[in-house]
């Protein structure tokens, strides 16, 4: 099943999903791959064999390989270096919404900041004076205790 020329899918790493074929059998485990990924060693078990064979010899060149695939109408052209897919261009209009976007979403994240920290000091302020009330309270009740106390 493993053998030069096999058209692989790659399902694990950084070029998981992409088209790949074996270039070299290194040992049970570990193949030498190329193709639409970058030429290098692989586990086996990051490979899912498909049905075709193209014919390439061992350790053949990466434009043999890619010729090999166009010639097998696997790809339609070799991809270039570094090309990522076209992003669309954004328009003026959307531009400058996204911009006048950010710019009312910051002020209101501030009057929240602001609003929840003026809660917060409220809050304490409240507990102060709560735990004054009790300690005055109980400072009330210990002379009552002690008057009974010299009573008796």
């Amino acid at each position: 099943m493993i053998e030069v020329g096999r058209l692989c899918f790659k399902i694990a790493g950084r070029e998981a999903g992409k088209m790949a074929v074996i270039i070299d059998v290194l040992d049970k485990n570990y193949v030498l791959i190329d193709g639409l990924v970058r030429r290098k060693k692989c586990n086996v078990a990051h490979l899912v064999p498909l049905g075709t064979v193209l014919k390439i010899k061992k350790s053949a060149p990466t434009a043999e390989v890619q010729k090999a695939m166009i010639d097998a109408k696997i790809i339609d052209e070799v991809p270039k270096k570094g090309e990522k897919k076209a992003k669309k261009e954004k328009s003026e209009k959307t531009v400058k919404k996204h911009v006048v976007k950010e710019k009312q979403a910051k002020p209101a994240k501030k009057e929240v900041k602001k609003e929840e920290k003026a809660e917060k000091k409220e809050e304490k302020a409240e507990k102060k004076e709560v735990k004054k009330e009790e300690k005055a309270e109980k400072k009330e009740a210990k002379p009552k205790k002690e008057a009974k106390a010299k009573k008796k």
